[in-house]
């Protein structure tokens, strides 16, 4: 491990908007904030939404700074990238952005019944052969089902196409309605997309220069669907 990132592990240490649960807290177990999130954390009832697999934080913290009537909760397990949006939003003070260090496999020993309005899934890992560890794979949409409000929000946004596509099989083959569908968000008129497009990760950018498009969906999740996975995809 690089002395730089040692550095970056201790500092978030000293974070107050950063969790960082051990094993032993969250495996078969409650966290102690399941279900408490609005009370002894953020202090209000606003809205909670999360980012999952949030990388640098960009989306946590500038919807965070977009919407002060919302909370964010950036999820993350590697602590080194996330420094960099929990230190944002530390310096500038950005009450309703939340960094938690976990993965997002022990997501529900964190998160109680309806408890969340609204889900970000951003550049992804692809899981080229693994395709049920995708985050949108309908073993993580039940996960999401437990915690998310019925009929809750949930956005993708993509440079890869498997991903995307994938994406667009769950929810034509499971009848998910679908709000927004593109393949070039950055290319798209829709007005309504504009907050989307003006908010660019790191690796957004990077794929933006490499010639690729960035794919955006976002659907409603019904809490009590019984969901089906794909035939074609293993």
């Amino acid at each position: 491990m690089t002395k730089n990132k040692l550095e970056r592990f201790a500092e978030m240490k000293t974070f107050s908007n950063v969790i960082e649960p051990s094993f032993e807290e969250i495996f078969n177990a409650d966290y102690k904030l399941k279900g408490k999130w609005h009370k002894n954390y953020f202090q209000n009832n606003y809205p909670i939404i999360l980012e999952l697999g949030c990388g640098k934080g960009e989306y946590t913290v500038n919807l965070a700074r977009e919407y002060p009537d919302k909370n964010f909760i950036g999820i993350d397990i590697k602590g080194a990238r996330m420094w960099k949006g929990a230190k944002k939003a530390n310096e500038e003070n950005i009450p309703n952005a939340l960094f938690l260090r976990t993965r997002v496999d022990f997501i529900n020993s964190f998160f109680d019944t309806d408890e969340i309005d609204e889900i970000w899934i951003t550049f992804p890992d692809p899981q080229p052969k693994k395709v049920k560890k995708r985050l949108v794979s309908t073993k993580f949409l039940r996960y999401y089902q437990h915690f998310l409000k019925d009929k809750g929000i949930i956005h993708l946004k993509t440079d890869n196409t498997d991903v995307y596509e994938y994406g667009c099989k769950i929810t034509d083959l499971n009848n998910l309605r679908v709000l927004k569908n593109t393949r070039d968000i950055h290319n798209s008129e829709d007005e309504e997309l504009k907050p989307i497009r003006q908010i660019q990760t790191f690796y957004e950018q990077m794929f933006i220069d490499e010639g690729k498009t960035i794919k955006y969906l976002s659907f409603k999740l019904n809490k009590e669907k019984e969901l089906l996975e794909p035939k074609d995809d293993k």
